[in-house]
């Protein structure tokens, strides 16, 4: 899913109606955001906060200190481990950490639903739906299934019902 389209998707998502125009730049296809209010927005992360923010659902960027930063961290994740990644192997690498990662926890902050929840599942929808039904191996959700869990609970929230990609 192209950036736009998850920043379109997280908008509705969240509930916010204006629907924002998204460019994008570069040869990464770096979304922008051009704000009414002040200079322009670059990054996906960047414009999913100021959306939530612009939601008042600033709880979905952590709610103590310590929350705030791990939601950084697994935003910092995606953008940097999981875009541009395409290789077989370098989508294995990343399941498996995060399978890893995820095998004590209901979500990335462990008991809350953030906004890396919901990015890191957007960004991890692609590969495993390409890989999944493009590819002719073994489907890469059966070998992670802490990642598997936690796409089917995030998938699943009560705010966020319909609102995901589905058939991970």
């Amino acid at each position: 899913m192209a950036a736009a389209a998850e920043l379109t998707l997280l908008e509705k998502s969240l509930g916010l109606s204006k629907g924002n125009k998204y460019s994008a730049q570069g040869e990464r296809q770096i979304p922008v955001l051009q704000t009414n209010s002040g200079p322009s927005l670059t990054g996906l992360t960047t414009i999913a906060a100021h959306l939530v923010k612009q939601a008042n659902k600033e709880h979905l960027l952590g709610s103590s200190a310590e929350e705030k930063a791990v939601v950084q961290q697994w935003l910092e994740f995606r953008v940097t481990r999981v875009d541009g990644q395409s290789s077989k192997d370098d989508i294995r690498t990343v399941l498996k950490d995060l399978n890893s990662y995820l095998e004590d926890k209901v979500y990335l902050t462990g008991y809350n639903f953030t906004l890396a929840d919901i990015l890191l599942y957007y960004g991890l929808h692609r590969f495993i739906r390409r890989k999944c039904l493009l590819q002719n191996i073994e489907c890469l959700v059966k070998r992670h299934s802490s990642v598997s869990r936690r796409a089917e609970t995030s998938q699943h929230q009560n705010v966020w019902k319909g609102k995901f990609p589905s058939h991970v």
